[in-house]
């Protein structure tokens, strides 16, 4: 074993769980550089850390603690070829960018360059996304990353609708392996910096208008069936104050779901057929879905508002279950809704 891949390996006790699937795409890599010989031999090779933050304090280390995971800073979609300020909605049907910053060195490395390439993968908004199956490559792209912070540039072409997604990112180099892969992507992105997760978005209601809409999916992941709750929480301005009202769509099926699990819950209360108003938006909880193995379902939450505001309100909705690592109540993957309400014209 190289220098790197020892270096690599102590930091990680966790065997790599791959399928036939995750192997073909592990496959893809560029080479990294080869060990410098000096006059009296081979010279040591250094080790090899790139990363991307999980969080604003994310600083490499492998595993974390910190939440939540799928807010990475460092995954970012724009309109134009020209870096945004902010992360924003991509355009339906046209091509947009989605913009990538690699760190080197990380907390394992050392200050050399590394080649390698990134991956780029979307899915339905939600948390029990299982890897790899429930996941699409959008694209990838061959890098040499230099010490420092490197921006990577992917075009997205033919964005399908309804321009609503989670990304992923995965840096594969031979010299800077994953130290873990299952099913789970929170237990992955938690266990190798190699990976970064982003799940926001931006919901522009008028106030008075129609609802704006947004679809939330919910997995299982296990090999057997599992309860999860839909979990619901606001930083900022409470969307309250500007008149606003969250309803679940949970359609039949998952309807029927909590039904037959007691329509447990608490801060919500059933509105009409298949639908669940969010009353308490700050603390309110769907319990008890019961999802079946490999299984995930999507519904929709509709957002309305009746008064304009310039404050900030982000809306947090979160799945909470079992993961593979036997946690009974695992952050499974969410979405932040950052909310503006607009005033009506005319």
């Amino acid at each position: 074993m190289s220098t790197r891949l020892a270096g690599r390996a102590r930091r990680s006790t966790l065997a790599l769980l791959t399928g036939a699937a995750l192997a073909t795409l592990l496959s893809v890599t560029a080479a990294g550089a080869a060990p410098l010989a000096g006059a009296d031999g081979p010279a040591t090779a250094a080790a090899v850390d790139v990363y991307m933050k999980d969080t604003a304090a994310d600083v490499g280390l492998e595993p974390h603690a910190l939440n939540p995971l799928w807010q990475s800073p460092d995954i970012k979609v724009c309109h134009t070829a020209i870096e945004c300020a902010t992360s924003q909605n991509p355009i339906v049907g046209q091509r947009n960018y989605i913009f990538i910053k690699l760190r080197n060195p990380g907390p394992y490395g050392d200050s050399v360059m590394e080649e390698g390439t990134i991956w780029v993968y979307r899915t339905t908004p939600g948390g029990g996304a299982g890897w790899p199956g429930a996941w699409t490559q959008i694209g990838a792209m061959a890098v040499p990353v230099y010490p420092g912070v490197t921006t990577v540039t992917i075009p997205w072409d033919n964005v399908p609708g309804p321009g609503h997604f989670c990304l992923l990112a995965r840096w594969i180099s031979a010299n800077d392996p994953m130290t873990f892969e299952g099913p789970d992507i929170g237990v992955n992105t938690r266990n190798n910096n190699n990976i970064a997760w982003r799940n926001v978005d931006s919901v522009a209601v008028t106030a008075g208008g129609l609802a704006q809409i947004r679809p939330f999916a919910i997995g299982n992941t296990l090999t057997r069936p599992a309860r999860s709750s839909v979990v619901f929480s606001q930083t900022g301005a409470p969307f309250q104050a500007a008149g606003g009202r969250l309803v679940a769509d949970l359609g039949p099926t998952l309807f029927e779901r909590w039904a037959k699990g007691g329509k447990a819950g608490k801060g919500v209360r059933e509105v009409g057929r298949n639908q669940v108003e969010i009353v308490d938006i700050g603390q309110a909880s769907l319990d008890n879905l019961e999802l079946n193995p490999g299984e995930r379902l999507a519904f929709s939450l509709n957002f309305t508002a009746t008064v304009p505001t310039r404050e900030q309100i982000a809306v947090n909705v979160t799945q909470i279950g079992p993961d593979t690592t036997g946690a009974a109540r695992a952050d499974l993957g969410g979405v932040r809704y950052d909310i503006t309400v607009a005033q009506r014209a005319g």
